[in-house]
């Protein structure tokens, strides 16, 4: 008997993904837990397995296409059997209702008939001025999609019109949600480059691997941590969670948007430990292989936007944490160094914090232990 398998809720809060490719054709047989497709979700790409094993005779949509949670993903049944999705009901006929749609969506067409697109693809059409009647859709059953829209909307306009994927659509949100919801205050300050690029080197020659710089820069910060635990909490409702433990989010830029990889008990790893789950966690990252809890629960951010030229900047305080360092290129720059004019590398650091626990006074005081913590790096690790 055919099994009709509802793409469900993957990860925390989600409502749809967006279908990236299939790896079983209609009628192919597949075996349980055979991975079968691949969606992009909140900022990874997940394997949905077979639920059964037998024949494929359905597909939810094509590479592309958005999927709801609660929307048939796949069908699968035995063989030589068939499936057809339901008809739908006529007019002034109650429908069954199967699984749900998000936020607050209607069925796919009016009562009476009409094209079929889902409230958020209606919406799309009225601020682009696109007549849903004389749009085909490319959808399953013949639903309207936001690119069918869009298509339709472009073919009288000079621009290229780019949905954004599944990834950005989450930064998106995410970025909002703390500019929205946080006072944010921003700090600058530099920091010697010196013992810590030195410490790099003597830990690369004597493992004769890359070491990435994030791994010493949380070394460096951890005693900072350690000694101002408002930077390593969270605000629940009028609560302030002090993190006994340091799990250190790492930015990381890939070709979909900069992901934050965690760094689980940082404070337990050494140099080279350190070093070694950086790499791992950046290669997942660019793979776009990171497991959903990897991304998850960053008790501090840490971002070297040095690594792609940047300086100073205003760096956003990730939902769910008090801070977020920012560490810049240390380009070689001229100082006075014990009266003398010298040529140093220095650290562009910008620190933001949430002002409402935070104070001008505690944010310096913290910035000015993370510089010792980096001008004393070599020390440490040696």
């Amino acid at each position: 008997m055919a099994y009709e398998f509802a793409f469900p809720d993957v990860g925390e809060g989600l409502t749809e993904a967006t279908i990236v490719r299939w790896l079983v054709e209609v009628g192919d047989p597949v075996g349980l837990d055979d991975v079968v497709v691949e969606v992009e979700t909140d900022k990874a790409v997940t394997e949905m397995p077979s639920p059964r094993a037998g024949v494929l005779l359905h597909r939810g949509g094509e590479p592309g296409d958005v999927i709801a949670v609660g929307e048939v993903l796949m069908v699968i049944g035995d063989e030589g059997e068939t499936w057809s999705p339901p008809a739908p009901a006529a007019a002034g006929t109650a429908a069954p209702i199967v699984g749900t749609l998000d936020e607050g969506d209607a069925p796919l067409a009016p009562v009476g008939g009409g094209p079929q697109a889902l409230p958020r693809v209606r919406k799309l059409a009225a601020e682009l001025g696109v007549e849903l009647a004389a749009v085909a859709g490319s959808g399953a059953g013949g639903r309207i999609t936001e690119d069918d829209v869009r298509a339709a909307a472009g073919a009288d306009e000079r621009v290229d019109r780019v949905p954004l994927s599944a990834t950005r659509r989450a930064i998106a949100a995410r970025m909002e949600q703390s500019w929205r919801e946080i006072p944010h205050v921003t700090t600058y300050g530099e920091a010697d480059a010196g013992a810590l690029l030195a410490a790099r080197r003597e830990l690369a020659a004597a493992s004769g691997d890359r070491v990435p710089l994030e791994a010493l820069l949380i070394g460096a910060v951890l005693p900072a941590l350690r000694a101002h635990p408002e930077f390593n909490a969270s605000l629940v409702g009028d609560t302030l969670l002090l993190r006994r433990h340091y799990d250190v989010g790492v930015a990381v830029d890939t070709p979909d948007g900069l992901l934050v990889a965690v760094v689980r008990d940082a404070e337990a790893r050494d140099a080279a430990g350190l070093a070694a789950e950086v790499t791992r966690l950046a290669t997942a990252a660019r793979d776009r292989a990171l497991r959903p809890d990897e991304m998850r629960g960053a008790t501090f951010t840490l971002s070297n936007i040095g690594a792609v030229g940047g300086r100073f900047g205003t760096p956003l305080i990730p939902l769910g944490t008090t801070a977020i360092l920012s560490v810049g290129r240390a380009d070689p720059s001229p100082a006075v160094v014990d009266g003398e004019l010298a040529v140093v590398r220095r650290f562009p650091l910008s620190l933001s914090y949430d002002h409402r626990l935070i104070d001008g006074a505690l944010g310096r005081r913290f910035l000015a232990a993370v510089i010792e913590g980096i001008e004393s790096a070599r020390g440490r690790q040696a």
